[in-house]
C-alpha cells in the first residue's frame, strides 16, 4: 500500500512518540527495580559464643557474654546511625565496681549496645541482681555506662531483703542499688518476721 509523503511522516512520528513514551515508562520502572538492586544494605559483623570485657581508665567495668553478636557499622537500617552491638539471643552482664569485685549482675532475653552513646538497651524478661540480695525486674532497662545507672519508663518490680516495690511509670536505681528511685510506685510492701506482707 502507498502512503503519500505527508501521510508516512505522520505514521513515523506518531511511532516515534510512542516509542519515546514506552522507553520513559521502561525507565523508569528499570530504575525503580534498579534501587531496590543497589540499595545500599546493613550487613553486620556476627561473632558467636562471645565473651567481652569492658575496662575504663584501666579498670574492668564489666564483663558480657552471649550465644549471638551482631555488630553493625553503620546502625540496624544502613543509614548512617549509631554504630550498634546486638545481642538477639539473651545476654549476660557482670559488673564490677572501683576494685574489680562484682557488684552486681544482668540478665535479659534481648539487648542492644549504641557504642556512640555509651548506652545498653534491654528489653524481655530482664533481670538485675546485685551482690546484697537486691533485684530488679522489668520489661525493658536502659543501662547507662558513664553515669552507672539503670532507668526504665516501664512497670517495674525492685525486691531487697525484707521488702518489695512496686512502680507503674519506671525506675532510676544506680548500678550498684544504693539508690532506687520510683517514678510513682503503688505498692511499697515490707515482709515481717512471719512472713506475712505489711504496706509502709
Amino acid at each position: 500500500m502507498n502512503y503519500p509523503l505527508s501521510s508516512f511522516r505522520r505514521i513515523m512520528l506518531a511511532g516515534s512518540f510512542i516509542a519515546a513514551c514506552w522507553s520513559l515508562i521502561s525507565c523508569e520502572n528499570s530504575q525503580s527495580e534498579m534501587d531496590v538492586w543497589t540499595k545500599k544494605r546493613a550487613i553486620p559483623e556476627e561473632a558467636h559464643d562471645m565473651q567481652s570485657f569492658l575496662s575504663q581508665d584501666g579498670r574492668l567495668k564489666a564483663k558480657l557474654t552471649a550465644p549471638l553478636m551482631l555488630r553493625w557499622q553503620n546502625g540496624k537500617s544502613g543509614q548512617g546511625d549509631t554504630i550498634s552491638v546486638e545481642f538477639p539471643n539473651s545476654l549476660h552482664v557482670d559488673f564490677f565496681d572501683d576494685s574489680a569485685r562484682l557488684e552486681s549482675k544482668v540478665d535479659s532475653k534481648y539487648g542492644i549496645y549504641y557504642e556512640n552513646l555509651a548506652k545498653v538497651y534491654l528489653r524481655d524478661s530482664v533481670l538485675v541482681t546485685s551482690v546484697k540480695g537486691d533485684s530488679l525486674w522489668c520489661h525493658d532497662l536502659w543501662w547507662d555506662q558513664n553515669r552507672k545507672l539503670f532507668y526504665s519508663d516501664t512497670t517495674a518490680v525492685y525486691k531487697a531483703p525484707g521488702r518489695d516495690i512496686m512502680g507503674t511509670k519506671g525506675i532510676e536505681a544506680t548500678q550498684d542499688f544504693s539508690t532506687v528511685t520510683f517514678k510513682y510506685p503503688i505498692a511499697d510492701l515490707k515482709n515481717n518476721e512471719e512472713g506475712s506482707v505489711l504496706p509502709q
